[in-house]
């Protein structure tokens, strides 16, 4: 399976909410704080233009946030994307 990161917070419930779904799938999700670590924040927004958490790769494949995974679960393409 594809390394997978996510930048989250600690009360974000979408970082939740994707974590557990990442889960179902049998992931390791390797969290970045942004809340504890705040420069990684700005490491963050350069890598992927956006603000707010979660942002999620698998693999070099930029995902987005938790809508943006569910859809692709929806649309069976999550599995896909998780294997090696």
């Amino acid at each position: 399976m594809k390394k997978i990161v996510m930048y989250s917070t600690e009360f974000c419930p979408y970082c939740v909410m994707a974590e557990k779904l990442l889960r179902s799938k049998g992931a390791e999700v390797e969290k970045v704080r942004i809340d504890l670590e705040p420069e990684r924040r700005t490491e963050m927004l350069e890598k992927t233009g956006r603000r707010t958490v979660p942002q999620i790769y698998i693999g070099e494949t930029h995902v987005g946030g938790y809508d943006d995974l569910a859809i692709l679960n929806k649309n069976n393409e999550l599995t896909k994307l998780l294997a090696v």
